[in-house]
């Protein structure tokens, strides 16, 4: 054996020997650390006083983004800086203005500024404090977990709000007793990586409260977690105010919004629209949002012979004008938590084709009374309920009269009282 081979025999057996011996190490690094914060934490609550929720903090990934949990956070922060001191506390800014407009009363704190400062070192690395199997992991960095952790660490009193599990975890893991922590789910338990869901079951009883969108989903987290916090609730998103009328529902047009994202399965939406492109050359498919797999919705649209017939119109600030020029809204999402597309073309009135998917639609839709539910993923069903509407107008008005009515219920004076009645709560059982 050469003297190279042999050192490498060597070497190996030994790098997996302190390979081996890392990971006690870090384990009893980790003990050290958690054991010190408890010891802070029983510090603090020696002197803390009486917990209130006159401050209430609302951590979320980029305040200047678009999307559904943007758009709700924002909606259930104007509403609750009426009678509280609000702030939306973005981790990072990647845009120079909000997609979103601010609501009145409510400030917005990034933790970390992409946009006007560079990145620094500590970008470069990875986060610690994030699970690596959290969707937006590649968000977060070194950076911002110092910056996370500090501004968690300094709170000394009020309500703070998570908005994702990676933002819930580290909440669980740092806030300090006298903060009452509350963790949102803004998707469902069952959408999450094993490994987050893992840690999800092991750390959430930490906090004082969970709060689910849906019903479904408050039962999956009754099941799974091992020690549950204080109190487990459901409370669903308001649905947001839009601008324009009440669709008429006479335009040969269906629409779709969303993120160009496999989650929102547009590509299964344009496959069922061959079918109703068949029966109904002269009605068109839109579909409002931007993303990363335009150019593969854009060859699939091409390749089935819809070119003209399915639109990619882009990502559009106002979409109730646009919710107000269709006769239907069509969601073909794979899952959602619960999406708040579908109260929003019910309040302009259009009825809803939708699939089944975990969770939300069959909760929010009454089949054949709001809209139509449709088995997840079977394309020609969707299909057939789209051409159910186009060619039954009378049920199509029926239906939309009844989507309006049921929007009613989901506004924001009456969620917002859920919320506040919760918070109440909350806090009384101290």
């Amino acid at each position: 054996m050469s003297l190279s081979n042999r050192v490498g025999a060597v070497t190996k057996p030994v790098t997996g020997v302190v390979k081996s011996a890392a990971k006690p190490l870090k384990r009893a690094g980790r003990r050290m650390v958690l054991g010190a914060l408890d010891a802070r934490n029983r510090q603090r609550l020696r002197s803390a006083p009486p917990r209130d929720g006159k401050q209430i903090r609302i951590l979320l990934l980029h305040a200047n983004g678009m999307g559904g949990t943007v758009r709700t956070v924002f909606n259930l922060a104007g509403h609750l800086a009426r009678t509280h001191d609000v702030e939306v506390v973005s981790i990072v800014k990647e845009n120079a203005e909000p997609f979103f407009p601010i609501p009145p009363g409510v400030r917005v704190r990034y933790l970390e500024d992409r946009v006007a400062k560079p990145k620094g070192l500590l970008s470069r690395f990875p986060s610690r404090l994030i699970p690596k199997e959290e969707a937006a992991y590649h968000w977060f960095t070194l950076r911002t977990d110092i910056k996370l952790a500090r501004y968690i660490r300094s709170r000394r009193e009020g309500v703070l709000i998570g908005t994702r599990p990676g933002l819930n975890l580290v909440t669980a893991l740092l806030a300090s007793p006298e903060v009452v922590t509350v963790g949102q789910e803004h998707m469902n338990l069952t959408t999450h990586q094993p490994s987050v869901r893992s840690q999800i079951v092991r750390r959430y009883g930490k906090l004082d409260a969970l709060v689910t969108l849906t019903e479904t989903d408050l039962r999956s987290y009754e099941a799974k977690l091992q020690d549950r916090p204080g109190v487990l609730a459901q409370i669903p998103n308001a649905v947001t105010p839009l601008t324009g009328g009440v669709s008429p529902l006479t335009d040969k047009t269906a629409v779709t919004v969303g993120r160009l994202t496999w989650q929102k399965g547009h590509d299964m939406l344009i496959r069922a629209w061959v079918h109703v492109a068949e029966r109904h050359p002269d009605w068109t498919m839109r579909i409002i949002g931007a993303g990363k797999r335009r150019e593969k919705l854009e060859a699939s649209i091409e390749k089935h012979g819809l070119v003209g017939k399915v639109i990619l119109e882009g990502a559009m600030k106002e979409v109730g004008p646009e919710l107000a020029k269709a006769s239907m809204f069509v969601l073909s999402s794979r899952h959602e938590g619960m999406p708040m597309v579908i109260l929003e073309a019910m309040s302009k009135g259009l009825p809803v084709v939708s699939f089944d998917c975990p969770t939300g639609p069959a909760e929010l839709i009454t089949h054949g009374h709001d809209g139509l539910v449709i088995d997840f993923k079977k394309i020609v069903p969707l299909a057939e309920g789209i051409c159910t509407l186009i060619e039954d107008q009378d049920m199509r008005a029926k239906l939309g009269a009844h989507a309006l009515e049921t929007a009613a219920g989901y506004d924001m004076e009456i969620i917002g009282n859920r919320w506040e009645t919760f918070l109440t709560s909350l806090l009384q059982r101290g």
